[in-house]
């Protein structure tokens, strides 16, 4: 922040000089979001503070703190205040003043703080850091010990899906290869990866990685540093505007970055967990409302926002409609703030607009009207929400979670976006009670309430009976929403729980009572109340299939040409992903058909999404037998239609591992439709590229 945005502050009412036994108010006209010290202290320019004409919308300017503050003695700059840019000397805020008005009781306990304090402020953020990363670590432990033979039980998908999206950033950065859409797999048709969460934003950034150590190595470094970075960020976040004690800070971002939400998307969205970039952006738009510089702070928006783009367009979407709701609960409860927010706001959203627009047009133009693209999501997922029991129930990778509990108040394990747990429910709205009087407390109860409300979906249902039609089923036609998981709000609903909690905490520790210690150890149980039934678990894993020699010796090299396809069997597709796991792992060396994407349904562009590409009656099949281990009779128009499909693809050769579930009537099978195969290493081969080959 610049030193005219820090002069923009507006001098606080006189209720904002708390007296030693009031708490800090954070009513004042000074904006949502303001830090503690500058709520506590006059303006760093009382000569201009005149200038206010009334209150204002607005988030406090960002002021770096002197370089002599990061290593100031504790004596002297406590870790719980803030830095001292905003307050002058005048002035003394209820933290300046705390050693002198305690009393001998509550000055006894400082010795054992004492460590704490006399850190300095970068040193407390390692130390934040350092827990979050091993909290992290924790969680992804179990796969950690083996990336390439474990994957999240349950659905093994996903997993496989992003390590192909990390081997096409491998390929866009040494070959120039295109970014935003790829024919290596579901050949020829080919896949809009635009339209499906590509994180060219993280996937390009890994390459390294991935070279070294393949993308499930990648994969697996991406949920860690997801999980703890999302915490991280809101602690960095809350710390620097929001709240000046340590432990309210890293409460609020512990909440945000390992909530029952985060975790459950862990084992297999780690574009969804990673919302390292989601605090910036909001507090970017926070500050438009007051900003001296509305086109410089609207041009750094849009560089976040365009990076955010490439991790998930869901979650940046979300946090717009999160920033929206949230600034229209504030204006309805002060309608005056929008007198002066309206003009830097309004230029700051025109210029975030204009650069981010521009930067994403043509990748939005792929998106929405490039080859296979489509409109709305597949409705398989699109009536996803949770159920109101949910809000009441832990998260099934916590400490009180039960998987079996927890069947059907979910779409489905890895779209746990609620289960809080009792305990934290209660104590959500508890503060809310607490705190009303507070504008930004309403405000953030009102925008989670509302998208809380919304994650129920079309049919609002209360342990998996349905009561009543959803507000949701009238938002779903709209454009943008209609590709919107609706389960997924709850993921805002969580955040807004993480702010309610930082906020809290910090009321508490302002107390003064005469037994500090007291109200402060209140806390501290409040807060393990809280959080202890959904404190995070080791995410669960189960072994698969190692990719087969033949494909990591590089032995199909010799069969498959550049135009040609290695079709694995079964036929990859949602259920069948190991096929994509071994294109990956040789960069996408190779194309395969089918895989485990979205496309048009009827295969125009513009049509509604489904998952996979045009229906395959032999792939249907010999899904079947693997899924059943029963062998078909087939006739010679079946051989007819498996032989036009083969060509279809320009498939060289078909691949069965010896170690695939019912090998065995999957080898008869394919025998039966195109002759005998031969054993290669570890897999069954047919070399099918005589009856394949258009020139013969």
């Amino acid at each position: 922040m610049t030193p005219a945005e820090s002069r923009a502050l507006p001098a606080p009412r006189p209720e904002s000089a708390a007296g030693s036994d009031e708490m800090v108010s954070y009513r004042t006209p000074a904006g949502l979001f303001v830090g503690p010290a500058a709520l506590t202290s006059t303006s760093t320019a009382p000569a201009e503070a005149p200038r206010q004409s009334g209150p204002t919308l607005t988030a406090p300017a960002e002021t770096a703190a002197p370089a002599p503050a990061e290593t100031a003695p504790a004596e002297t700059a406590p870790a719980e205040t803030a830095p001292a840019e905003t307050a002058p000397a005048e002035t003394a805020a209820p933290a300046q003043t705390e050693a002198p008005a305690e009393s001998a009781e509550s000055a006894a306990a400082v010795p054992s703080r004492a460590w704490w304090r006399r850190w300095t402020r970068r040193r407390q953020h390692l130390a934040v850091g350092g827990l979050f990363l091993l909290a992290a670590l924790w969680v992804t432990s179990r796969i950690w010990l083996d990336p390439s033979g474990r994957v999240a039980s349950l659905y093994t998908g996903d997993p496989a899906q992003v390590q192909f999206f990390l081997a096409h950033s491998v390929r866009v950065v040494l070959h120039g290869e295109y970014p935003f859409y790829t024919e290596q797999f579901n050949y020829p048709d080919g896949v809009n990866l635009m339209a499906n969460t590509a994180v060219l934003a993280l996937g390009i950034p890994m390459v390294p990685v991935t070279l070294l150590f393949g993308p499930a190595v990648s994969f697996v470094v991406l949920v860690t540093l997801g999980l703890a970075g999302t915490a991280m960020a809101w602690y960095l976040m809350l710390s620097r505007h929001l709240v000046r004690t340590p432990l309210a800070a890293a409460a609020g971002g512990w909440f945000c970055g390992f909530s029952p939400a985060m975790l459950s998307h862990a084992s297999w969205h780690p574009n969804i967990i990673s919302q390292f970039l989601l605090p910036f952006i909001v507090w970017r738009v926070l500050v438009l409302t007051r900003s001296t510089r509305p086109v410089r702070d609207g041009a750094l928006l849009a560089l976040l926002v365009a990076v955010q783009a490439f991790i998930n367009e869901e979650i940046l979407l979300f946090t717009a409609l999160a920033c929206g709701v949230f600034l229209l609960a504030v204006l309805v409860q002060e309608p005056a703030r929008w007198r002066a927010a309206w003009r830097p706001l309004g230029a700051g959203v025109v210029t975030c607009a204009v650069l981010a627009g521009a930067l994403l047009a043509y990748p939005l133009y792929v998106q929405f009207a490039g080859p296979m693209a489509y409109h709305g999501l597949s409705d398989a997922v699109k009536d996803y929400g949770n159920d109101i029991a949910a809000f009441f129930a832990p998260g099934s990778p916590t400490l009180g979670g039960n998987q079996r509990a927890n069947i059907n108040l979910a779409p489905n394990y890895s779209e746990e976006n609620a289960f809080f747990g009792w305990s934290l429910s209660l104590i959500a709205i508890g503060i809310v009670v607490w705190l009303r009087r507070e504008l930004i407390v309403r405000a953030l109860a009102a925008t989670g309430l509302l998208f809380a409300v919304l994650s129920l979906g079309e049919r609002v249902s209360w342990w998996d009976r349905e009561l009543v039609t959803g507000p949701w089923q009238v938002l779903v036609h709209l454009p943008l929403l209609d590709a919107v998981v609706p389960t997924r709000f709850g993921l805002i609903t969580s955040v807004v729980v993480g702010l309610l909690l930082a906020l809290a905490v910090e009321r508490a520790w302002a107390l003064r009572p005469a037994e500090q210690r007291t109200v402060r150890t209140l806390t501290a149980a409040g807060l393990a109340f809280a959080l202890l039934p959904i404190a995070p678990m080791p995410l669960r894993m189960v072994s698969r299939p190692p990719v087969p020699d033949f494909i990591t010796a590089d032995r199909w090299r010799a069969y498959v040409g550049p135009d040609q396809t290695l079709v694995p069997i079964p036929v990859p597709s949602m259920g069948n992903t190991h096929g994509m796991r071994w294109a990956a792992a040789t960069n996408l060396d190779f194309k395969i058909p089918g895989g485990y994407f979205l496309a048009p349904r009827n295969g125009n562009t513009g049509d509604a999404g489904r998952f996979g590409g045009r229906p395959s009656g032999v792939g249907q099949m010999l899904e079947e037998v693997a899924t059943t281990g029963r062998t078909p009779k087939l006739d010679d128009r079946q051989r007819r239609r498996f032989a036009d499909e083969l060509r279809h693809w320009r498939a060289a050769i078909l691949v069965l591992p010896l170690r695939q579930q019912n090998a065995e009537p999957l080898r008869r099978t394919v025998e039966e439709l195109v002759g005998p195969g031969r054993q290669e290493l570890d897999v069954w081969v047919w070399d099918v590229r005589a009856l394949t080959d258009r020139s013969v």
